[in-house]
């Protein structure tokens, strides 16, 4: 089974499953569960995550924190699984639309 995962728009998450498609809308960005999305849309196919065979992850931009949950997801299904990610070795980084900016520099003291 081909598995594709796109969480980059934080009110959306869309779940490819060989040709079948599921899309799971939030009203807000905090009720985006993409892993239980996921479980639910292998389970709901008859399927195992034993049976993936191939993952392809959206890896942005997008959203900050839903594009990091769907790459880390795939990243750890590949490990898991020993299964190269988008085709390549794991792990496959995110694109952001901007640098990540966390953290503020520490200012030194004087």
């Amino acid at each position: 089974m081909k598995l594709y995962i796109d969480s980059s728009d934080n009110l959306k998450t869309t779940i490819k499953i060989d040709d079948k498609e599921f899309i799971k809308e939030n009203t807000s960005p905090r009720d985006q569960d993409v892993f239980g999305f996921l479980v639910k849309c292998i389970s709901d196919s008859g399927l195992t995550p034993q049976d993936i065979a191939e993952i392809e992850v959206f890896e942005g931009p997008g959203s900050f924190t839903g594009t990091r949950i769907g790459v880390t997801i795939a990243n750890a299904l590949g490990f898991a699984l020993n299964i190269k990610v988008n085709g390549d070795s794991i792990p496959v980084n995110v694109i952001y639309a901007t640098p990540p900016s966390t953290t503020f520099p520490n200012k030194k003291a004087q």
